[in-house]
């Protein structure tokens, strides 16, 4: 009979000491590489200040409308809108609305707001141009952004 007893048993087990800084190396890894995405604005644009302001409170479902005069002085200086990061035309407005309204789900869709940021010195007439094409798209929650007034 012998004094030592084989040892029953699979493979040791996997050493986990590692693993907290390969979760650390990957999470800044994709923290430098992701680029959050906003609109190159091709439009200058000073908002109005205003004292009664309302935060928006879900921004995802905001879709935002620049008027103003264009950054390039090549373009003139007459107000243009911009939808997206392209310079559009009124009749491109109801397809703007189209594409917000199927990027949600049917429940979101009546709360969408079409944020219009307006470049202060910019005239009315091309915003109420623009209020009206919403309108025929029955995109009727529209809200005007403004600066906190000081």
């Amino acid at each position: 009979m012998s004094r030592f007893k084989e040892k029953k048993g699979g493979t040791p087990a996997i050493s986990t000491a590692s693993l907290p800084d390969i979760i650390f190396m990957l999470l800044f890894f994709f923290m430098v590489t992701t680029v959050m995405r906003e609109t190159d604005l091709k439009v200058k644009i000073t908002l109005p200040e205003a004292s009664e302001t309302v935060k928006l409170e879900d921004k995802a479902l905001v879709d935002y409308l620049y008027i103003g005069p264009p950054v390039s002085e090549a373009l003139g200086t007459e107000p243009l809108l911009q939808l997206n990061d392209q310079y559009a035309k009124l009749d491109e407005i109801d397809p703007f609305v189209k594409a917000g309204n199927e990027r949600r789900d049917e429940v979101l869709r009546p709360k969408i707001t079409r944020s219009l940021k307006v470049d202060k010195k910019t005239a009315m007439k091309i915003v109420t141009d623009v209020k009206q094409e919403l309108r025929k798209s029955n995109a009727l929650k529209i809200n005007y952004s403004t600066a906190q007034a000081r």
